[in-house]
């Protein structure tokens, strides 16, 4: 079984200004992934995809072996996640001569996330034999058939998610996740078929709140932080 992780961090950012090369725990952001990642043991090859050259030179001074110079269209506000992430398995395939069987992505930007959470939710995939697939989220915080409202086109709102029977209790309706951006995991022939984040065979492998936070803002930042503070380290 052979695994890569991919890490795909951009130089520029609008909500945070260079968010990940920002100092947490005296690491820069990317960092905490990439030490994630090797701490793991679960690798054949971690690869780091970047438009910017100091994302990519501190990758290698972590001891990522594996840059890739991210193009200029896969680099843009507007560029989709999932080309980004096939272009960054592809070079790496050619570079190393290995054809994957998992590949798994990991955000720099939600580092909250722990090495046993990222060996567990490989695990949870490549132990179904039938799903193809797998994303990460925490208990949704508000639920749809009772809480998470949309606007019509109108101007109205409604309930976002309805069910053809009345529910009293929220225990009583299917379970929603948030997702939190954290760990993506699929099977080979998945990928190469998009890679689609949603699947008709997709896993969810649930992680607790406090694990969940996915930094797209400065308040973000500050909880991320305070919370790496707290726990001490993001291993």
């Amino acid at each position: 079984m052979k695994r890569i992780c991919t890490i795909c961090a951009r130089g520029g950012s609008k909500g945070v200004k260079n968010k990940n090369l920002k100092t947490i725990l005296g690491k820069p952001l990317i960092a905490h992934s990439i030490l994630q990642a090797q701490n793991s043991n679960l690798f054949d090859t971690i690869a780091v995809s970047s438009d910017s050259g100091e994302i990519l030179k501190i990758a290698k001074e972590y001891g990522v072996n594996i840059v890739i110079q991210r193009p200029d269209e896969l680099a843009s506000d507007t560029a989709a996640k999932p080309p980004v992430m096939k272009h960054c398995v592809v070079e790496s395939e050619k570079i190393t001569k290995i054809q994957y069987d998992t590949i798994v992505d990991i955000d720099a930007t939600a580092p909250l996330r722990t090495v046993e959470d990222l060996i567990n939710a490989v695990e949870k995939l490549e132990s179904n034999t039938d799903a193809k697939n797998l994303i990460t989220g925490m208990n949704a915080r508000r639920s749809p058939y009772f809480n998470l409202v949309e606007e019509s086109p109108n101007g109205y709102v409604d309930l976002s998610k309805k069910l053809g029977q009345s529910f009293i209790r929220r225990q009583d309706v299917p379970k929603a996740y948030d997702m939190n951006a954290s760990i993506y995991v699929w099977k080979r022939e998945a990928f190469f078929e998009g890679p689609k984040i949603f699947t008709d065979a997709t896993l969810m492998y649930e992680m607790p709140e406090e694990r969940s936070i996915d930094i797209d803002s400065p308040l973000d930042f500050e909880f991320v932080s305070f919370l790496a503070e707290k726990r001490g380290s993001l291993l």
